[in-house]
């Protein structure tokens, strides 16, 4: 081990020697986490002013003097809709949705008629659509009114279009709450362990190989599986140097919220940042093992680089499958690395409880992943011709 030591050492140079790559990765690890959260608040403080402006567009409102009461009641301010207003829906220019009322509104309401009242909007437009609930709700309301006036002048009590009482009821904690919003940080935690692995293990395989070094190395006397250890040694310390930043760096970055609600929802110290590190430690360790497997039955860089793009598509798609599985957490996504770490960083983020069992199902997946590939790599070093 004290060969595998030096080669160690020697591939941790090697990888700090490369500056600007190792910048480039560091600083992406680190301003991750300010910019994430940084966009976050800005989108939330846009729907939380958006929310408190209390504005409705309404194209016709002069046809409706009774909605416009109701409307105003209700502290909205009615405002005129855009004369180009399904263009500007059609085009995300107006973040707003339309209420469209016919010319022969009032008319057809006071004759006991049911007029049509029209809400424009775009599901391609995502603030209008996301808005256009609440302006259903908000018109519902004033349909709601005029039937119990209806009910009342007849002499009917309102309430007896309601038998009975509904309310809803909210499992969901305030962090689990939070976690709509913040559900894609550890897809990006994931790239970028992937990423700043991903350099360094091409480099010690690949590159030397085609640069030529990786033969003198070959011919010292030490066995072939303690110089892989050594490489693969070096490759995953860079990588777990990533996964420190990049855990680390939500910690200070929480200084940068500008909505006060986000800021209130969002529960992320240093025990969720333990916790973080826990589970992408091994990993980074695992990606290595597995990023130097592909790579190392490459003759050139460009090719270790193209081949290990199938690596960077599953880690990548893997965390999706929780979006697209309607059925919940199944007991097998723990066994699955970057699927485990995925599903539990967002345990994490909800603030649900996370075992000790929990915790070492994924490390020893990765633990096995990476013996296997390590095992793999110093079979090729034996078995295959370095040129």
């Amino acid at each position: 081990m004290n060969i595998g030591w030096q080669v160690f050492l020697k591939e941790l140079k090697d990888a700090l020697r490369d500056r600007r790559t190792l910048m480039a990765v560091l600083m992406s690890s680190v301003m991750m986490g300010p910019l994430m959260l940084f966009a976050l608040s800005t989108l939330v403080e846009g729907m939380e002013k958006r929310a408190e402006a209390r504005e409705v567009f309404v194209a016709g409102i002069d046809h409706a003097p009774g909605l416009r009461n109701y409307l105003e009641r209700q502290t909205w301010k009615v405002l005129p809709a855009p004369t180009d207003y399904e263009r500007a829906l059609e085009r995300s220019q107006l973040g707003d949705p339309v209420l469209v009322v016919a010319k022969n509104f009032e008319a057809d309401l006071v004759a006991g008629e049911r007029p049509l009242l029209e809400i424009v909007t775009s599901s391609a437009n995502q603030r209008a659509d996301g808005a256009a609930g609440r302006l259903e709700d908000l018109v519902q309301g004033y349909a709601r009114e005029q039937a119990g006036l209806r009910l009342m002048v007849r002499g009917v009590a309102p309430m007896l279009l309601q038998p009975m009482q509904v309310e809803r009821r909210d499992l969901a904690n305030p962090a689990a709450r939070a976690a709509r919003l913040t559900g894609m940080l550890p897809f990006f935690v994931l790239m970028a362990v992937l990423y700043g692995a991903l350099n360094a293990a091409l480099d010690t395989t690949a590159g030397e190989r085609e640069r030529g070094s990786l033969e003198p190395l070959l011919m010292n006397p030490a066995t072939r599986l303690s110089l892989v250890v050594g490489k693969w040694g070096a490759v995953a310390a860079v990588g777990m140097l990533v996964a420190i930043l990049s855990s680390l760096s939500f910690l200070p970055s929480q200084m940068l919220f500008k909505s006060e609600q986000l800021a209130a929802l969002f529960r992320y110290d240093w025990p969720e940042a333990l916790a973080f590190l826990g589970l992408l430690l091994p990993l980074a360790g695992a990606l290595a093992a597995v990023l130097m497997a592909i790579a190392i039955r490459c003759k050139t860089f460009k090719e270790a680089q193209a081949s290990s793009t199938v690596v960077v598509l599953v880690v990548s798609l893997l965390p999706m499958l929780t979006l697209f599985n309607q059925d919940g957490e199944k007991p097998w996504h723990l066994w699955v690395p970057a699927l485990a770490q995925s599903t539990l960083m967002s345990r994490v983020l909800k603030g649900e409880f996370i075992s000790t069992t929990d915790m070492l199902v994924p490390a020893a997946a990765c633990a096995v992943l990476a013996a296997v590939c390590v095992v793999y790599i110093a079979r090729q070093f034996q078995t295959t011709a370095v040129r």
